[in-house]
């Protein structure tokens, strides 16, 4: 009798399942590299190949005009591109997470109030301080998301319902509406808050500079690591509560980890960019069509499309209304609804 272990077989559908996972990744990356290129490529002043890459790598030239080229490529299209992918990444993966730990397929950040709580502290402090530049209130927009977030989180935690899912949305709505209240009553008293409102509640990603894209990009760092460590446990609360904890995950810290990344991810985002609404939503669900329940490639997927979407609508912003611009939160709403509503009329053709 043989003493050698008998390897456990690997089903053949699991294999090619996760070969066209990874294949589809690969051609998400591969698009979003076209899409930057074409991010610093398109604008008022349309560029070469040949000049996007001089504009890229050359030092000072005496020649005006590869000075120029220079001067566009490097202090415009490359921060608005960053901001564009770093912004999109976070959003895509915080829609999908927060429609996860909320098991509602049609939340998205703003349930937590976060672009609400942003607003309102963008209006309060150009109204108290008389701030104009977005570096200035852009810190105070993250700051008020991340307290509207906490403050949610924490209604959500407290009474008989503290933890379902239901509690946090109806915590979120709360808080949300008594926000946008606030924001609407300190707009309508000061002329120069309901101007700084009007550019900032767009969103776009132009007219940031480095000084504001890398400390926020720290942040989405952090709520990077944050979602990517929490996704195994994620996957067992979506068989249910009980499950979960019988398999030994203590719901309460990854719900706190889950909420705290959300927070992070869509906070730095929105305070940067302003609310770019629907991106979230439409990503998560165009993810999960794409790959399944399984958020350890949801989440992947959903931050990849996000930044593609966000860039492509971006671009297109700059096209439509030549030589004026149309702002990318303005663009993914517009494209976002109908593609939107066309993904659930398929999902209702299937399932008759």
């Amino acid at each position: 009798m043989s003493t050698t272990a008998v390897e456990r077989p690997v089903p053949r559908g699991a294999t090619e399942s996760r070969r066209r996972r990874v294949v589809g990744l690969g051609v998400l990356a591969a698009v979003l590299v076209i899409a930057a290129a074409a991010s610093l490529a398109v604008g008022a002043r349309a560029l070469t190949p040949a000049e996007v890459w001089h504009g890229l790598f050359a030092g000072p030239e005496s020649d005006q005009r590869l000075t120029e080229i220079r001067l566009i490529v490097q202090t415009v299209r490359v921060p608005r591109t960053v901001l564009a992918v770093v912004a999109g990444i976070a959003l895509g993966v915080g829609g999908a997470l927060i429609q996860g730990y909320t098991r509602n397929p049609i939340a998205d950040t703003g349930l937590l109030g976060v672009n609400a709580g942003a607003s309102f502290a963008v209006v309060t402090v150009v109204a108290v301080f008389g701030f104009s530049n977005p570096f200035q209130y852009v810190w105070f927009g993250f700051l008020g998301a991340a307290v509207s977030g906490v403050v949610v989180f924490g209604l959500a935690s407290i009474g008989r319902g503290a933890g379902n899912p239901l509690t946090l949305a109806l915590a979120g709505q709360g808080i949300t509406v008594f926000l946008a209240a606030m924001t609407t009553a300190v707009s309508l008293s000061d002329t120069q808050s309901l101007n700084a409102l009007r550019f900032w509640n767009a969103g776009s990603v132009a007219g940031v500079e480095f000084d504001v894209i890398w400390p926020v990009t720290a942040f989405i760092a952090v709520g990077l690591v944050l979602a990517l460590a929490t996704l195994p446990a994620l996957n067992l609360l979506n068989l249910g509560e009980d499950v979960a904890r019988g398999l030994g995950v203590n719901i309460a810290v990854s719900r706190t980890v889950g909420i705290l990344a959300i927070t992070l991810l869509a906070g730095a985002a929105t305070a940067a960019c302003g609310p770019i609404a629907f991106l979230g939503l439409m990503v998560a669900h165009v993810a999960r069509y794409l790959t399944g329940p399984d958020y350890r490639w949801l989440v992947p997927y959903a931050g990849l499309l996000g930044a593609v979407v966000l860039l492509v609508c971006d671009i297109v912003g700059r096209l439509v209304v030549r030589p004026g611009e149309l702002e990318a939160g303005v663009v993914v709403a517009l494209l976002g609804a109908p593609f939107f509503a066309v993904l659930v009329w398929r999902g209702k053709f299937k399932s008759a």
